[in-house]
């Protein structure tokens, strides 16, 4: 079974960029679509990106779009999220998920997703 690793969260400065990363193993990294989510303290886990199982297609929040992009590495099972003009309302731990029938997001819920990471943390200070 597929698992998932983040890395790159750190502390920035408003208007810094980061680039956050979700490593799969396994061999079946093709068969996700991938997305990432964000939970702020004390706020509910909300869709941040998505990507389908090609890379074709894209699909973003409205409060990231034009400042965060998404992609994804088949070869090196690596999904990516490229963060700029970071606002300190990014700050949360953001979750890299991963679903094998439908876009994670955008055709599914957070609740019905199937592989999740352990998150990495972004803070953004102003």
């Amino acid at each position: 079974q597929v698992q998932l690793v983040e890395s790159g969260g750190g502390l920035v400065q408003a208007g810094g960029s980061l680039r956050l990363s979700c490593a799969a193993s396994g061999r079946t990294f093709t068969s996700y679509a991938m997305g990432w989510f964000r939970q702020a303290p004390g706020k509910e886990r909300e869709f941040v990106a998505a990507i389908n199982w090609s890379g074709s297609s894209t699909y973003y929040a409205d409060s990231v779009k034009g400042r965060f992009t998404i992609s994804r590495d088949n070869a090196e099972n690596t999904v990516h999220l490229r963060m700029h003009s970071l606002k300190p309302e990014d700050t949360a731990v953001y979750y890299c998920a991963a679903d094998s029938r439908a876009v994670p997001g955008v055709s599914l819920g957070i609740g019905g997703l199937e592989l999740w990471g352990q998150g990495t943390l972004v803070t953004v200070s102003s």
